[in-house]
């Protein structure tokens, strides 16, 4: 049997890892897409029933039945419509799975009708490398019929090359998917987890006068354990150079970095301008991770002689935006919130508003600092700055990043003639 749906929108997914199996949940939920073909390369366990089973369940948040309808609805009405293709159906979307082609290129995405992919393997993040040079790559899906593809993962070049192909494109969606142009982009990363969740907090400071003159800035991401760490130690590889990244991940509290600074540049320019830094702290968690964010601000006086900038006006500042242009994607909680409270949230970040604390001291300029920038004065002017501590909550898999990485794929299915 042929998943025959002709002129019908088709998702193609490319893995079926973490991320591959929340976004099918998530465009099940969406119904966005008439069908979802599913490619995992390989065969899984020893038949259709197990295969089922891999996309039926998760540890994290329970089974697909509780995240359609919630603990206490329905059960999801899965069927096998055909076994040996195989082709599944799940509460009334077709699922097509294709088990051979391991190599982009090799995926016949043109003779399944899909244009859209979302290459959900972590394997293929260059978008320099082309399928001319032997190796599988990101740009083998649009060799293989595909009109788009987006990376789940922030880009990445092995050569060492920048990227700025003009057809390649870091997006996230609610902050800079309206850049998208269908007959310029063709290839998108759809950034990190700590990227998504970070640019959202980010975005609400750079858009209003009280607080857009940023001095410096600097994030930590409290970070939920990822599948690219050791279960238990493990020997590092010849020429290592973090030997923490071998360490038990259910034991440790592990000291990492980000490649965050790069990817927020892209999708939000105006941070080039500020120095910013940022490292990330692994913890054994399963999800949800916390950003605690730090910004330092050029401030000002009211005619009391008080700084203009306080927790009050930052506060202020996120709520109208979760209520403005980021409803949906930014949640503003006064809640005394856990890790565990904000599993599932459909939102890209959470701000913690009840640890939201800021500080102004005076920053002295001497006299002949002011004089060599043409300011004659015997005395040194004291500059008001505001430091500020931020937190926000994302549910790094599921609530925060497949969410976001689901609302831009149908975004550019919409845009795409």
């Amino acid at each position: 049997m042929k998943l025959d749906l002709r002129n019908k929108k088709l998702l193609g997914i490319n893995g079926l890892g973490r991320i591959g199996k929340l976004l099918l949940w998530n465009q099940i939920h969406l119904r966005h897409f008439d069908g979802i073909i599913v490619n995992c390369g390989r065969e899984v366990g020893k038949d259709l029933d197990d295969l089922i089973q891999v996309m039926e369940t998760d540890s994290t948040y329970g089974n697909i039945h509780k995240f359609l309808f919630g603990m206490v609805g329905r059960k999801a009405e899965i069927k096998v419509l055909d076994a040996e293709k195989p082709i599944i159906e799940i509460e009334g979307i077709p699922v097509k799975v294709l088990r051979q082609a391991r190599d982009p290129k090799d995926i016949n995405w043109l003779n399944e009708g899909v244009r859209i992919v979302v290459d959900c393997t972590g394997n293929f993040v260059d978008p320099t490398v082309s399928p001319e040079s032997g190796k599988p790559c990101l740009r083998g899906h649009l060799e293989a019929g595909a009109l788009k593809v987006i990376c789940s993962a922030p880009f990445k070049s092995k050569s060492g090359i920048k990227v700025d192909n003009p057809d390649a494109l870091t997006m996230i969606y609610g902050i800079n998917h309206l850049q998208y142009n269908h007959r310029e982009h063709h290839v998108i990363s759809a950034a990190s987890c700590t990227t998504t969740g970070l640019s959202h907090l980010i975005k609400p400071l750079l858009e209003n006068k009280e607080t857009s003159n940023i001095i410096t800035a600097s994030m930590s991401t409290i970070h939920a354990s990822t599948n690219t760490q050791s279960i238990l130690d493990s020997v590092p590889k010849a020429g290592a150079t973090d030997l923490r990244k071998t360490r038990s991940v259910l034991n440790n509290i592990i000291l990492s970095t980000t490649g965050v600074t790069k990817a927020l540049e892209q999708v939000l320019p105006q941070i080039r301008n500020v120095g910013f830094m940022a490292d990330s702290v692994r913890i054994p968690t399963s999800t949800v991770s916390l950003i605690n964010l730090n910004v330092t601000f050029h401030t000002q006086l009211d005619a009391k002689g008080e700084p203009i900038l306080s927790r009050k006006v930052i506060n202020d500042i996120y709520k109208r935006a979760s209520e403005g242009p980021q409803n949906g994607l930014l949640v503003y909680s006064e809640r005394q919130n856990v890790s565990a409270d904000l599993i599932g949230t459909m939102a890209a970040a959470v701000v913690e508003a009840h640890e939201t604390h800021t500080r102004t001291g005076f920053m002295p300029i001497p006299a002949p600092c002011l004089e060599a920038a043409g300011v004659t004065t015997e005395k040194e002017i004291l500059i008001p700055v505001t430091h500020a501590k931020i937190y926000g909550w994302y549910d790094n898999e599921l609530g925060s990043y497949t969410n976001c990485l689901s609302q831009l794929t149908n975004y550019i299915e919409e845009n795409t003639p």
